[in-house]
Parts: structure tokens; C-alpha cells; sequence
């Protein structure tokens, strides 16, 4: 008999609708009765992708015994991550304090009945093995505890909750100022970390960071840097290769296992295809190589024709399927050889060394099967025919589960990178703007905007900053390509909102609401919400001359500059906002029409200190901080003397 998670619209929480486990959503009525009986609580949160989130739910949640120990003794709660990012990160946090690292999904989180924590943990097997605490001895142990020694466990939960306000307001506290040799330090510390065999800033397992790859980008763009431009394109190019990068139906997955991006965790998740996309445009603008703009351009056609309903995105989809992880990616040599020789029109040795050419072997590279990854980025003059041939394959397997849950931050990502790519190709800006639309007639309700919702139902969930953040610099975008005047006063609509509901004596909060927890300043999965809310605040001032703008973008710096300066490689976005900030943003006024042909001639929104503005004069006049310089009559001088100021 389905609990009470089969009337919540989550796909995530529906999953476990079927449970033995008597789950509460985040509700008053959990909460009531917790108190009521003086029961603790078992929060567990996760999101429908999550593979370690279905390998708890078969190994705990489904085990008849373990659910009866907790429905008997325990209130048990279910949380999608996506839909409530709030309470995600407010116990991330409390995780991270009780056991000095950080987090991770699934979050397993107990409770006294008043909400303070009692033990934080993430996977917990079901019986204990090699020394880990079993499930089922873990929730005996706490129900023990909570009868014995209730007092205490409120005790030293509410001394974790004292810990974590008393390091916010310290935080708050503390300022200082951005040094102008920011640059430097972050190279330094990026080289420090960077992988020279594979590329990459970190050991296994390896994820894109593309925060860190579009500031080498940049950098090499501004300075002519060519070590940060090396590390920079050697980390896409291995990325984009195979095994993270899913070669036959495009888009990326979620992260590298190993060190050689070969083995993904196959989820594949709305932001990090819209961040990757963003990276591969700014390598190709760069370089001029068609590797990367095809990369870009099949990672947004998977979006488009796999991942989206209405010109709306869906967050996600697994990495199981069939019960397998992987199992729709996979293939054996066999097929394959078959396949080529019988559909593909290969010869049995041309199909040989296709399939060698692809890193499809008998033995296999992933639990005896093969993940398809190319040896170099050039792709032969078969590559097209062995690809169909692949997705042939796959017609014959269940898709992975796709969780249509819409969230308008990731859905803003996506819509940014539409908006860049139909600057290069112009098929895309149809697809920008439905999308943009539909976004805003779904999210945006009666002057409130909401942070998810399926497509298919009213939206109920206010938005956090991340969504003002995303979509306020996505409306940019749009505005920087069309110089359409109705994305700059969204755009400055939505940052005043943010700024009067989430920034406070001189801090910004990630949420308001149930738990209001402060942004972070450091790029994770996502770049931080905070530093994208500040960049897209510094491109409004500068645009509409407005130093209030500027005025609340160098009080944040200052605020963040103590965590940028300590770890400049983890707040990429902060530190190019540092680097802009120093310099003075580049605006170009002039006519629409000669903007337009001066970003078709040298690609400016490649360049992050240069923005444009339409204006009614003849020429180009072009302006740095208060200062313009002499109106310039042709592109090819408007040119020349932008690249001088960016030298």
C-alpha cells in the first residue's frame, strides 16, 4: 500500500511512494507528531538521479524490518534536494560541522523532536560490515540513546546550531579587499592542482569545474596567458573525448570516477550539460576549433530533443536503468562488431579498428562491458556512420528514469547558453526565446517567481537566489545578443528583488524562509549563486552608469575577499568579479545595427569586461569605468582600440 508520498509531485518522492517506510514529506504534521510522542526524527534527503540514493532505498528503505523499527519508533521524512534546496543545504552544513568534511546524497539526518541534530551520516548499508555501522544497529543505538538520555542529545544538538550561527555572523563580519594580484594567485594554485596526463584539477573522482576553465579561458583572453589557455582547452578536450561525454546521444554526465574521464557516474543533470555548453562556446571563440563548437551544439540538441517538454528543461536523468548502472550506455564488442558489419556497411577489419578506435574491446572497459571514448579528439571520416550505428543500438534499451521536476535556475543556465550559442548559429535563438518565455509565464506568477515545479503543475515553491542569480544573468545574455531592451528591465527587475529579500547586513542569503542559511561564496556543482548574483549586478551598474549597483558589488567582494583570497581556485566566478571590478567593464555604445555587425565581427560577450548598449549616435564610442574615449568611426578602429584596452 503506497505511504503518503504517492500525492506529492516530486518524481524523487514518488519513487519511494512504494516503501515499507512510513514517510512523511516536509510537512507540519511530521513535526507535530514527533513532538506530540516524543519520537526523534530520520530526514532523509536525496533527488531522483542520485545512484547511491536507489542503492539505499533497495538495500534500507525496502527491508521490512528496518521499515518497522522506524515506523514504530522513528518519524520519517523524505526531501528532494532540488525542490527544497534550503533544507538540503541547511543540514549539508549541519553534516559538514558534526563530522568535519563535507556531505553528499543521500543525507541521512536524526533528530530530536524539536529539530536538533543528532547524527549526520550519508550511505548507510543496511547491516555493519568492515567496522561501518549498519543501519539497523545505528537507528537501535539512537532510539536507545533518545530514551536513556533524551536531555543530552538536546544538549549537544542545539551546541552544533549555537557553532553554526555563531561562524555565519563571523563570516558576516570579516571584510577586507580583493589584492590586485588575485590573478596570480589563482594560477598559481591551479597549477598546483591541475593534472597534467589528464587534465583536471583534482584526484579521482573528477568533476567538470567548468568555473575554474572559464576563468583559465578568460585569463588567457585577457593576458595572452598561454599556460592558463593550455590547462584550460587540455582539461575540455579530455572531457569531451568520451566516457563523461556520452558520444552517441551527446550531452555530459554528472562526474569521472577514475582519473581519465573515462568512467562517468552516468547521471546526466540540466546544469552541468547548460555550464559545459557555456565552456565549449568560450573554447571555441578562443581557438576557433570546430571540435569544441560541435561539442557544444550536440550537448544542446540532446537537451533539446531528450531533456525538455515545452521549451522547458528537466533536471535530470538516472544513471540506473533495467536495474543496472550504466546499462543503457554500455556495449559489448560483439553487438557492436555485428552491428557495423551488418547495419553500418564496415567490413569485418574496418569494423575491428572502428570499434579500437572507439575504445569498444572484448574485454571491455567497465565491469566487462565498453564505454565509448575516442583515442585523440579527431573524429575519423566514419564517425558519423559508427555513431548512428551505436544509437541504433540503444533503441532496442529502456531510457533512464528523467526527472521532469522544472527549476528555474537550470532551466536559466540552459536559456544562457541558447542565447550564446545563436550568436554562432542563429537556428538556436527561436529555441532562446521560447524557452525564456515559457520560463517566465511558468516561474513568474503574479510578481512572485518560484524555484520548481512540473511542467504540468502550479509551481509552490518560492525561489531561492540561485534562481534570481541564474536568471537575472541569463536575461543579461539575452539582452548583451539581441539588444533588446525588455531582457535589460526583467534583468533589473529581478536583481532589485534579490537584493531587497536576500542580501542584509552585508551578507546574502541562499534562503529566507524555514532555515535561512547564508550564500556560499566558493563554486560547487554550480557556480555560487552569491558571486553569479554580484557579476550580473556589476554588468547592470556598469550598463546604467547606477553606483549603487557598483557600491553593493564591492561591499560583497569585500565581504567574500577573505574566502576568495584563501582558495581563489574554488571562486572562479568571484575572482573574475574581483578582476573586473579592478579593471572597469569596456561598454561600446552605438547604433543597434552597427553593434550587431561589430559582435558578428569580433565576439565581445567572449571577452567579460566588454559589454555593449545601443545608443543613437553615429560610430562607436567607447567607454571604460567614467571615462570614454573619442568616438571611432569604424569598426575596424572600434576594434583596434578595444583590443589596446584589454591588452
Amino acid at each position: 500500500m503506497p505511504n503518503r508520498l504517492a500525492s506529492e509531485t516530486s518524481p524523487y518522492l514518488q519513487q519511494h511512494a512504494d516503501n515499507p517506510v512510513d514517510w512523511y514529506p516536509w510537512c507540519d504534521q511530521a513535526f507535530e507528531k514527533a513532538r506530540r510522542l516524543n519520537l526523534p526524527i530520520f530526514l532523509s534527503i536525496g533527488y531522483s538521479a542520485c545512484h547511491w540514493c536507489h542503492v539505499m532505498e533497495r538495500e534500507v528503505f525496502e527491508d521490512r524490518e528496518i521499515a518497522g523499527f522506524l515506523n514504530r519508533y522513528m518519524v520519517c521524512i523524505k526531501v528532494d534536494r532540488e525542490e527544497r534546496p534550503d533544507i538540503d543545504r541547511h543540514f549539508q552544513e549541519v553534516f559538514q560541522v558534526m563530522n568535519r568534511r563535507a556531505g553528499g546524497w543521500p543525507l541521512s539526518i536524526f533528530l530530536t523532536p524539536s529539530m536538533k541534530p543528532v547524527y549526520a551520516a550519508t550511505y548507510v548499508p543496511p547491516q555493519s560490515i568492515q567496522g561501518m555501522t549498519g543501519f539497523l544497529d545505528l537507528i537501535r543505538i539512537i532510539q536507545n540513546a533518545w530514551k536513556d538520555r533524551s536531555s543530552t542529545l538536546e544538549e549537544g544538538g542545539l551546541q552544533v546550531l549555537e557553532y553554526m550561527e555563531a561562524v555565519q555572523k563571523e563570516q558576516a563580519a570579516y571584510s577586507e579587499r580583493v589584492p590586485d594580484n588575485i590573478t596570480k594567485r589563482f594560477l598559481d594554485q591551479a597549477v598546483s592542482l591541475y593534472d597534467p596526463e589528464y587534465g583536471g584539477f583534482s584526484q579521482a573522482p573528477k568533476f567538470p569545474s567548468t568555473s575554474i576553465i572559464n576563468l583559465l579561458i578568460t585569463i588567457n583572453m585577457l593576458h595572452h596567458s598561454r599556460r592558463a589557455g593550455d590547462m584550460a582547452l587540455h582539461t575540455l578536450r579530455c572531457m569531451a573525448r568520451g566516457g563523461l561525454h556520452d558520444l552517441v546521444d551527446g550531452g555530459f554526465c554528472r562526474y569521472s570516477v577514475d582519473e581519465k574521464w573515462l568512467v562517468p557516474h552516468f547521471e546526466k543533470m540540466t546544469y552541468d550539460n547548460a555550464l559545459l555548453c557555456e565552456t565549449c562556446l568560450m573554447a571555441w571563440n578562443m581557438t576557433g576549433e570546430q571540435f569544441f563548437l560541435d561539442t557544444a551544439i550536440s550537448t544542446v540538441r540532446f537537451m533539446l530533443d531528450r531533456m525538455s517538454e515545452s521549451s522547458l528543461f528537466y533536471s535530470s536523468s538516472d544513471a540506473d536503468s533495467e536495474g543496472q548502472e550504466g546499462r543503457y550506455f554500455v556495449y559489448s564488442y560483439s553487438e557492436v562488431i555485428k552491428a557495423l558489419v551488418k547495419k553500418g556497411g564496415f567490413d569485418q577489419r574496418q569494423a575491428e579498428e572502428a570499434a579500437a578506435t572507439l575504445s569498444i574491446t572484448d574485454s571491455g572497459n567497465f565491469e566487462g562491458a565498453s564505454i565509448v571514448r575516442l583515442h585523440g579528439s579527431t573524429q575519423p571520416k566514419w564517425y558519423g556512420q559508427a555513431m548512428a550505428v551505436l544509437r541504433d543500438i540503444r533503441k532496442n534499451r529502456a531510457y533512464p528514469f528523467i526527472d521532469r521536476k522544472v527549476i528555474t535556475a537550470w532551466n536559466a543556465m540552459m536559456i544562457k547558453s541558447l542565447f550564446l550559442l545563436a550568436e554562432t548559429d542563429r537556428e538556436f535563438m527561436e529555441h532562446a526565446r521560447n524557452s525564456m518565455d515559457a520560463l517566465l509565464e511558468k516561474m513568474y506568477r503574479k510578481d512572485v517567481l518560484y524555484h520548481t515545479s512540473l511542467p504540468e503543475t502550479e509551481p509552490a515553491v518560492p525561489a531561492f537566489l540561485e534562481d534570481y542569480a541564474f536568471l537575472t544573468d541569463a536575461l543579461l545574455t539575452a539582452y548583451q545578443v539581441t539588444l533588446d531592451d525588455v531582457f535589460l528591465h526583467r534583468a533589473r527587475l529581478f536583481a532589485q528583488q534579490a537584493a531587497e529579500m536576500f542580501y542584509e547586513d552585508g551578507k546574502w542569503y541562499f534562503s529566507r524562509g524555514a532555515f535561512p542559511t547564508v550564500a556560499e561564496t566558493a563554486d560547487a556543482a554550480c557556480p555560487s549563486s552569491e558571486a553569479v548574483m554580484v557579476s550580473a549586478i556589476i554588468t547592470l551598474g556598469t550598463l546604467e552608469s547606477n553606483n549603487s549597483w557598483l557600491e553593493l558589488a564591492c561591499r560583497s567582494l569585500s565581504r567574500a575577499a577573505g574566502n576568495i583570497v584563501s582558495f581563489p581556485v574554488s571562486h572562479g566566478i568571484y575572482v573574475r568579479n574581483a578582476i573586473r571590478m579592478q579593471a572597469g567593464d569596456i561598454v561600446v555604445h552605438a547604433h543597434p545595427h552597427a553593434l550587431q555587425e561589430i559582435r558578428a565581427e569580433f565576439p565581445v560577450s567572449t571577452y567579460p569586461s566588454v559589454l555593449t548598449r545601443p545608443d543613437s549616435i553615429e560610430g562607436f564610442t567607447i567607454c571604460r569605468g567614467t571615462a570614454c574615449l573619442s568616438r571611432k568611426n569604424t569598426i575596424e578602429e572600434a576594434m583596434n582600440q578595444i583590443r589596446i584596452m584589454i591588452a
